[in-house]
């Protein structure tokens, strides 16, 4: 009997706090990092929140591929060229148009060949 395939996900890293808006005005304050002394414990929460950051970045930039897919989409009556989307987004149109082909891709989701 075959076993069932298993998917494994990446695990979750440490959730992003939001830093009262008093803290966030102090250059010196970053999530209360300067205020751990001990080194392992520094260590161990830079890299929760480098991780936390990782995974933001890749989301965001997942959601501008499906925006930038979506806005350039040829049914949209209001559809906007690539160039229109790199100016909006400050890209370039180059990479404008890779990012509407991830967004498509996206949308598509994944393929017969996905794991």
């Amino acid at each position: 009997m075959a076993e069932p395939k298993r998917t494994e996900r990446k695990p979750r890293p440490a959730p992003l706090l939001f830093e009262p808006s008093e803290a966030a005005t102090d250059p010196e304050h970053f999530f209360d990092l300067e205020s751990i002394e001990d080194p392992g414990e520094l260590l161990a929460r830079a890299t929760e929140l480098t991780l936390a950051f990782r995974a933001a970045q890749e989301r965001a930039m997942e959601y501008q591929a499906l925006a930038a897919a979506q806005l350039a989409d040829p049914r949209r009556f209001d559809r906007l060229s690539p160039g229109v989307i790199a100016e909006r987004a400050e890209w370039t149109e180059d990479y404008a148009r890779k990012m509407i082909e991830f967004g498509e891709s996206l949308q598509r989701g994944p393929g017969p060949d996905a794991d």
